[in-house]
């Protein structure tokens, strides 16, 4: 169920619609849309008798909610969520394209710096770069951990650019929330339901990656999870399902991204790195998820992809990733879409020592 305010009602109209559900043993969460709030109510173990709530002042409706999920549902909130970053031009789920590039995994400051260099340059606003790695085999290259969490720190420093890597346990988490700007939760994590309920109560936003072989309403399900926690700047990525074919890594399903975009009002991006694991099928695959309306792209990019410990094969040159761009730019005006310009480092000296964002 969900309660949806009138445009005009006031902060104090809504508190008191959020007090009077509280005082029944539920939860409640405000979510502020272009033109009016709705309040979500979970917790109740059955349907909750809307009258009462109907006639207090501020409220427009009290509507059930069908669907098992609640807080992601478009019914909630019918404009797409847009994630924002204070003190940043880029945005996730807005006019414009949110562009996230880096290499698969950070394996020394000089490799983070030369990727950073080149795909701020081409037009990234985010950089991605693994600093814990889940891996097939135990004996893979597994992440430097808190050592690349402060490489990170530097490149955003250096270079102006948004962090974006994965936590792979509740202690990673804990380290990612503090040095990066934003969380991604991978496919092998996405019904890792006690870390997703951590997530929820951290203070970035979430990339969640649809799982292997997820639906998708197993998709924002998960969502939901962090969602109900009280973490609302979440977004998901299309990052290739597992299926019968064997010319890729795996199948880029882009067509989960209309669906979503109907279904629920989180931003989508589509990562066709993953989505295809081979460097040749990414330009083709970044392109069509452009045409067919995500929201962002996750590029994997390398110096040298093929010195590279993890991921070599499905990572561009950077002079690929720069063609990538300029076809990006040409593509965004047909779909209503923009391209921000791209960064232009700020004259500062390098820091002694790579600092967490403060709180």
């Amino acid at each position: 169920m969900f309660i949806v305010m009138q445009p005009a009602a006031t902060a104090a109209q809504i508190q008191a619609v959020c007090d009077r559900v509280t005082a029944l043993g539920l939860r409640t969460h405000a979510i502020s849309g272009d033109l009016r709030t709705a309040i979500a109510i979970t917790g109740n173990p059955g349907v909750i008798e809307p009258t009462a709530l109907e006639e207090m002042p501020g409220v427009a409706e009290v509507l059930v909610v069908t669907k098992p999920y609640k807080l992601v549902s478009r019914e909630m909130k019918p404009d797409t969520t847009v994630i924002r970053f204070p003190g940043y031009a880029a945005t996730i789920g807005g006019r414009d394209l949110a562009i996230m590039a880096g290499p698969c995994g950070i394996e020394s400051r000089e490799q983070a710096m030369e990727a950073a260099a080149a795909v701020s340059a081409a037009g990234a606003h985010f950089f991605r770069g693994g600093a814990f790695k889940p891996r097939t085999s135990p004996y893979s290259f597994q992440g430097m951990g808190l050592e690349a969490l402060k490489i990170l720190a530097e490149v955003r420093e250096r270079f102006g650019m948004l962090i974006i890597t994965e936590a792979v346990d509740e202690h990673s988490l804990e380290l990612v929330d503090e040095y990066a700007d934003m969380i991604q939760l991978g496919a092998r994590n996405m019904q890792n339901f006690a870390l997703l309920r951590r997530a929820g109560k951290a203070r970035k936003p979430v990339l969640l990656k649809r799982g292997l072989s997820a639906t998708l309403e197993e998709l924002l399900m998960a969502a939901e999870y962090i969602m109900s926690e009280g973490n609302y700047n979440v977004a998901l990525c299309e990052r290739g399902i597992r299926t019968f074919t064997d010319h890729t890594r795996n199948t880029l399903d882009l067509s989960i991204v209309p669906a979503v975009q109907r279904l629920s009002h989180l931003p989508i991006l589509a990562d066709p790195s993953h989505g295809t694991g081979k460097r040749n099928k990414v330009t083709p695959l970044a392109r069509a998820s452009v045409a067919v309306g995500a929201d962002g792209l996750i590029i994997e990019v390398h110096p040298r992809p093929e010195e590279a410990l993890s991921d070599g094969m499905q990572s561009l040159y950077p002079q690929q990733f720069t063609d990538l761009m300029d076809e990006v730019r040409q593509l965004a005006p047909i779909v209503g879409r923009t391209v921000l310009p791209a960064l232009v480092p700020a004259a500062r000296p390098e820091p002694a020592m790579a600092q967490a964002p403060g709180r």
